[in-house]
């Protein structure tokens, strides 16, 4: 939207294209990216980068090698993270 408005073009037009709303518009540049999701981001990347290359670990070792590399989370945690990506094991349970 800043880019649209730098070259001239107002922003309830940009809006009314792009199927916006306004307030959310104006709301977006205060806070764009939570918190929270900026930890799950960290989290996901500890998770990814504990075995990038071998895909027979399941979500609790990785969670594990995420722990030992410092980042404190649950195995649940772990699991939702991997689910969201479709991350899974190799192996699967019969």
């Amino acid at each position: 939207m800043r880019e649209l408005a730098v070259s001239g073009i107002p922003g309830t037009v940009t809006c009314r294209v792009l199927k916006l709303s306004r307030p959310p518009h104006h709301r977006w540049p205060v806070s764009p990216v939570t918190d929270s999701e900026v930890v799950e981001a960290h989290r996901a990347n500890a998770l990814l980068d504990a075995h990038p290359d071998d895909p027979e670990f399941g979500y609790r070792p990785l969670a594990d090698e995420a722990r030992d590399a410092g980042e404190s989370m649950a195995d649940r945690t772990a699991w939702r993270i991997a689910s969201a990506n479709w991350w899974c094991s190799a192996f699967g349970k019969k």
